[in-house]
């Protein structure tokens, strides 16, 4: 006889337990997915297989009382973006989906994902920020939504009340963060332009360390380094990039620096479609090379050379780090910093 949907709610771990032939411990150790004690996959799979016949669903609020609230929430993780924007741009995705493929292959779980400045409704504040409902917080570029004063008051409390938070893809003194190094990258950049042989270089992109990574190679190299001459437009997405390219053409005659880095992958399509729509051909009149390697970077015309950064990995070993309790603040505080590597194809 089929068993109502009442009747499955009350299904317990004992009763999973008598049906797979294990006690009751076993059970739990799956459903828990402790590292403490081992189980075997054939015992683990009859396990997983009747929780599934039976319909068993944790009961939380007695694990919760079990455990304790802090206890409870040690394996919840929050994850708080600038804005929603974030959404809509790959590099970002890309960090995500490395949070939420740690966080699923290690049984923790992602409670919520926010925008920094809900964090402002104190009600929703001490909901959200509290131990008792997160062990753990991601800030992902948060960076960019904090402006003012106010907003590094809020900053200072979550991070007194979240002892575990992870600064990623961006870094603040006293907190732990995951990073690349975008000063590096865009030496990489530079430099490999200078290989293929230009020596008149330029840059659009964000006005950050990138623009002092060009910099640095071009005083190397004895180049022309006066930002002015070098750093022609400042982009952040693909409108921005397509906007640079055409102020650039506006502002000097229709003529184009023969080489440029761009900051992102997303400013580099901006730039590539305007060149591409008023005929000027890449790499023979305008050579390419931009920072991140997101995927549509294989799939422009002409296939863009980039500097890889480990997108994917950031998100993944912030999560590492809060599970392996690696995470400090103060002098306690760490800052990991992947690398970057060059992906030539055919831009430049």
């Amino acid at each position: 006889m089929r068993k109502t949907d009442e009747e499955k709610k009350k299904v317990t771990q004992n009763d999973v337990a008598k049906a797979a032939g294990v006690t009751r411990s076993m059970v739990s150790y799956v459903i828990s997915g402790t590292s403490e004690r081992s189980v075997a996959p054939e015992t683990r799979k009859r396990i997983l297989d009747v929780i599934q016949q039976l319909g068993y669903r944790p009961n939380k609020a007695a694990q919760a009382l079990q455990l304790g609230d802090v206890a409870f929430a040690s394996k919840n993780i929050g994850v708080v973006l600038p804005n929603s924007d974030l959404f809509l741009r790959p590099f970002y995705t890309e960090i995500l989906e490395g949070i939420f493929t740690a966080a699923h292959e290690h049984n923790y779980n992602i409670k919520f994902i926010r925008f920094f400045r809900e964090l402002k409704d104190p009600v929703l504040f001490n909901e959200l920020i509290h131990p008792e409902s997160i062990g753990s917080l991601i800030l992902l570029a948060v960076n960019q939504a904090v402006k003012d004063e106010e907003d590094e008051k809020i900053l200072k409390k979550t991070c007194e009340l979240i002892k575990k938070t992870v600064c990623v893809e961006w870094k603040k003194d006293g907190l732990t963060s995951v990073l690349f190094d975008r000063q590096d990258a865009a030496k990489k950049a530079a430099e490999h332009l200078i290989k293929k042989g230009f020596s008149e270089i330029a840059y659009i992109g964000e006005n950050d360390e990138r623009v002092f990574g060009v910099q640095q190679v071009l005083l190397q190299h004895n180049l022309n380094a006066v930002q002015k001459y070098f750093y022609l437009a400042e982009g952040f997405d693909m409108q921005t990039g397509y906007d640079g390219m055409k102020n650039i053409a506006e502002k000097n005659a229709g003529k184009f620096p023969p080489a440029i880095v761009c900051g992102s992958d997303e400013v580099a399509v901006g730039a590539m479609c305007y060149l591409n729509q008023n005929g000027i051909k890449i790499p023979e009149q305008v050579a390419l090379i931009s920072i991140d390697n997101i995927e549509l970077a294989a799939y422009t015309n002409p296939p863009l050379t980039t500097i890889n950064v480990q997108k994917k990995a950031m998100g993944y070993k912030a999560v590492e780090m809060i599970i392996n309790d690696s995470v400090g603040q103060g002098d306690k505080a760490i800052c990991i910093t992947l690398p970057s590597e060059i992906i030539e194809r055919k831009s430049c």
